[in-house]
């Protein structure tokens, strides 16, 4: 895996949650810097955990689209007689 990168507008929303965040939740003012600098780390650090959750939740929902659609050419099979 590549590692995770963000468009520009991504990386300054995501630090403005997390500056929002830290305000509401936490009563503290994060600064632009800090608040770039613990995005890098949860990217990095926990990034790989979100990114193999969506490969996993993707593959189980294709699996279950590609039951379906075999069981849809079974109900199109014409009788042999």
């Amino acid at each position: 895996m590549s590692t995770i990168k963000f468009t520009n507008a991504e990386k300054s929303l995501l630090i403005d949650k997390l500056q929002n965040y830290f305000s509401r939740e936490l009563d503290q003012e994060l600064g632009q810097f800090d608040a770039d600098f613990l995005l890098d780390f949860f990217t990095k650090e926990l990034g790989a955990v979100y990114y193999n959750r969506g490969l996993y939740d993707a593959q189980s929902l294709m699996s279950t689209k590609i039951e379906l659609i075999a069981e849809q050419i079974v109900e199109l099979e014409l009788p042999i007689s």
